[in-house]
């Protein structure tokens, strides 16, 4: 069975931190890559940033450049965005999700599994 299980969100004070994890397993677990987004109400999911499990390359969306990092465990299973100096806009569900090649990263339609999604909310 392919499984994402996404934690690490709650309620956070503008400027604060918080750090989501996302742990593979099953198919999911030999994906090239695993990406993060994030969905607020009303509005399209939205590419975060992309790792990729062998090589470690990391994209980062404008958006976010600067203050989230996304890494991965030394297992390779489990991947992490450290997300600090967050802003109200950055409260959305965050999703992660894995992809079995290159390409168009911020490309909802290019992966092939999802996770439940953790919710992150910044008050102001």
């Amino acid at each position: 069975q392919v499984q994402l299980v996404e934690s690490g969100g709650g309620l956070v004070q503008a400027g604060g931190s918080l750090r989501l994890s996302c742990a593979a397993s099953g198919r999911a677990f030999n994906s090239y890559a695993i990406s993060w987004f994030r969905q607020a109400p009303g509005k399209e999911r939205e590419f975060v940033a992309a790792i990729t499990l062998s090589g470690g390359s990391t994209y980062v969306a404008d958006s976010v450049q600067g203050r989230f990092t996304i890494s991965r465990g030394n297992a390779k299973n489990t991947v992490y965005l450290q997300m600090n100096s967050l802003k109200p806009e950055d409260t959305a569900v965050y999703y992660c999700a894995a992809r079995y090649s290159s390409g168009n990263y911020p490309a909802v339609y290019e992966y092939a599994y999802w996770g439940q999604g953790t919710q992150v909310t910044v008050s102001s």
